[in-house]
C-alpha cells in the first residue's frame, strides 16, 4: 500500500520552483555574507583601513575587483568607522575595450570614479616580444601610474582584488622558479613610503567570487593582456592548486595557514635568525629546538589563520 505524506495542517504546500528560487536565494544570501565575514576578518587582522581613510579600489572590470568594490560598500554602511571610496580605472587602451561599461555601472551604484586613460597597451606591445607574457611590464606600468593616481585624489589606501589563490599562485611562482619563500601580503608599504596597499579579499576563495560575480551580474569585461596568456606559469600553478582541491581536500588550505605560521629558527635564512651566535648556555629560548615535535601531519589548533567560513549560516 502506497503512503502518500501530506502537508501538516495549517501548512500550504509550495510549488517545486518556489521551493527552487528559495534555496538558491538562501545560498546566495550565505555566499555574500562569508565574503562579508572573511572581508571584514582580513581588514580587521591586518589593520587595513582605519577611520578616516580614503580607499582607492582599483577596478579593472574583472569578476575580483567587482566583488572587492560591492563588498567593501557592504561593510561601509555596517563598519563602526567613517571612511570614504573612490574607485579607479585604468583604461589601457586595450583593443575592443568597451570603455562605456565601467562608468555606466559607477554612475548606476553613485559612488566617486575616476577613470584613467593611459595607452600602456601599446607600450607593452611594443617592447615585449611576440609569444612573450606581458606581466612583468604590464604591473609596473600600472603600479607606476596608480600610485600617481592616489596622490592626485588624496587616497590614504589602495585596494586591490587579489584573491587567497592570487596569494597562493604568487607564493609558488616565487618559490618554484625564483627560489624564495615570498608570497603576496595582504598589506604592504611601497619602497618609497607613500602609499599602503591592502587586499581585502586575501581570505576569500576564487571559486566564491567567480560565483559571486554569476549571482550578482556583473558586467565583466575580459583583458588579453594578463591571465588570458596560454604560456603563462601561472596558469599550470593554478591548474596543479585546484587538482590538489579535488583530489586532496585540505591541503591548500593548510599552505595557505603555514604562510602566517612561519618559525625563522626552523628554516635556512642566516639574515632573518640568528644562527652564528648559537651558544650553549643551558637555558631554554624562544623557538629551540625540543626533544618531541608535534606530530607534522596532525591538524593544527593554535597559531595559523582560522578563517570562520560557515559559523552562522
Amino acid at each position: 500500500m502506497q503512503v502518500i505524506s501530506m502537508p501538516a495542517f495549517g501548512e500550504q504546500s509550495k510549488p517545486a520552483t518556489t521551493k527552487s528560487a528559495e534555496k538558491i536565494a538562501y545560498e546566495n544570501n550565505k555566499l555574500h555574507k562569508r565574503l562579508c565575514r572573511l572581508v571584514g576578518q582580513a581588514i580587521g587582522d591586518f589593520n587595513m583601513i582605519e577611520d578616516g581613510d580614503k580607499v582607492m579600489v582599483c577596478l579593472s572590470g574583472g569578476k575580483d575587483s567587482y566583488a572587492l568594490l560591492d563588498i567593501l560598500m557592504t561593510l561601509r554602511q555596517r563598519a563602526p568607522i567613517n571612511f570614504d571610496i573612490v574607485a579607479v580605472n585604468l583604461d589601457q587602451k586595450q583593443p575592443g575595450f568597451p570603455d562605456e561599461v565601467l562608468p555606466a555601472y559607477l554612475d548606476k551604484l553613485g559612488i566617486p570614479y575616476h577613470i584613467e586613460n593611459q595607452d600602456t597597451y601599446s607600450i607593452v606591445k611594443k617592447l615585449v616580444p611576440e609569444g612573450k607574457t606581458t606581466c612583468s611590464l604590464c604591473s609596473r606600468l600600472r603600479r607606476g601610474i596608480l600610485y600617481r593616481v592616489a596622490d592626485e585624489i588624496g587616497a590614504t589606501k589602495i585596494a586591490l582584488g587579489h584573491h587567497r589563490d592570487d596569494i597562493m599562485e604568487t607564493f609558488f611562482l616565487n618559490m618554484f622558479f625564483g627560489g624564495k619563500l615570498k608570497g603576496m601580503p595582504a598589506k604592504l608599504q611601497s619602497d618609497d613610503g607613500r602609499h599602503i596597499v591592502i587586499r581585502p579579499l586575501a581570505y576569500v576563495k576564487e571559486a566564491d567570487t567567480e560565483r559571486y560575480a554569476k549571482v550578482k551580474d556583473f558586467p565583466i569585461i575580459p583583458c588579453n593582456l594578463c591571465g588570458s596568456q596560454e604560456n603563462l606559469q601561472r596558469k599550470h600553478v593554478k591548474q596543479l592548486m585546484r587538482e590538489w582541491d579535488k583530489q586532496h581536500p585540505g591541503r591548500v588550505d593548510n599552505i595557505f595557514s603555514a604562510l602566517s605560521t612561519v618559525v625563522p629558527s626552523h628554516l635556512m635564512d642566516k639574515d632573518l635568525f640568528n644562527f652564528r651566535d648559537l651558544k650553549l648556555t643551558g637555558e631554554a629560548i624562544p623557538h629551540g629546538d625540543i626533544a618531541f615535535d608535534e606530530e607534522p601531519c596532525s591538524t593544527p589548533t593554535t597559531g595559523v589563520i582560522q578563517l570562520q567560513l560557515d559559523a552562522e549560516d
